[in-house]
């Protein structure tokens, strides 16, 4: 965690939020802080919640109506199973990375990151393409950041999913985000482009103090990379600690006969 983190304002407070699909309880009674700053892990088995739960963060998803409320950056962005207008201001601060990248597959990787320059430009300016030069060479600056300039103008559709996963954090830090959602973003790929997309979270959060918030199913990068680990199991919370103290029995507790397969790097 950068040490500015403590004076900054939190990034997420989630107070006794649940979501029902059907009969199913998605999200039980969950309550989290996350402060600015923080690298935080989401860990469970499959559907213990924990997308759920990030996807109700940037209001992609409703909560059930009731008590439960859902604040980021300080600002109430879900309130009685409605989603409020300042998600869109949350979201201008939000960058968020995908299992399935979100690139326009027949643009230029170039174009793609410049997408994110789009909440500060008028609409017809950005559907024109008529970039700024500053947001221009912001674009190659991000490109070069995370290794995948020599692709700036390749279709997205052509390249492989970790440089497609690392255009889309380019397209992040175009957009001036402070803090990063990331769903299952290391799940599609192999684990050598995985490693460098975790490695490069890692980076934004500890030399640029951006909060990182990834839903990951591989334990043992939840452990690595991460220095806060939240699981879910049924919806519900099961743990909330340090990575350290996710020891052999807990994890197995949290995972049940999904256990060995939540561990990537041992089987690779």
């Amino acid at each position: 965690m950068s040490s500015s983190a403590a004076a900054a304002p939190g990034l997420v407070l989630a107070r006794d939020v649940s979501k029902t699909f059907g009969s199913r309880k998605a999200l039980d009674g969950v309550s989290i802080s996350v402060a600015s700053g923080e690298m935080v892990a989401l860990i469970g088995p499959s559907g213990s919640g924990k997308s759920t739960l990030l996807r109700s963060i940037t209001g992609l998803q409703s909560i059930d109506p009731g008590k439960g409320t859902i604040s980021v950056f300080g600002e109430t962005v879900q309130k009685d199973g409605r989603v409020t207008g300042a998600v869109r201001q949350a979201r201008a601060r939000l960058g968020m990375i995908f299992q399935q990248f979100n690139l326009v597959g027949r643009l230029s990787l170039f174009s793609n990151v410049m997408l994110g320059a789009l909440g500060r430009l008028p609409t017809w300016q950005g559907l024109l393409g008529l970039w700024p030069q500053a947001d221009k060479d912001r674009a190659m600056a991000a490109l070069h950041r995370v290794g995948v300039s020599d692709y700036a103008g390749q279709r997205a559709n052509t390249l492989s999913g970790g440089q497609q996963q690392r255009g889309a954090i380019a397209r992040a830090i175009v957009q001036g985000a402070k803090a990063i959602l990331a769903d299952e973003p290391v799940a599609s790929l192999d684990p050598v482009s995985a490693r460098k997309v975790m490695e490069l979270l890692v980076e934004l959060n500890r030399r640029d103090g951006m909060g990182v918030i990834v839903t990951l199913h591989q334990v043992d990068y939840a452990i690595r990379y991460c220095d806060r680990v939240i699981a879910l199991q049924g919806g519900k919370i099961v743990y909330d600690g340090p990575a350290t103290g996710l020891d052999h029995q807990r994890l197995i507790d949290i995972y049940g006969p999904e256990f060995e397969d939540a561990f990537w790097e041992t089987k690779a």
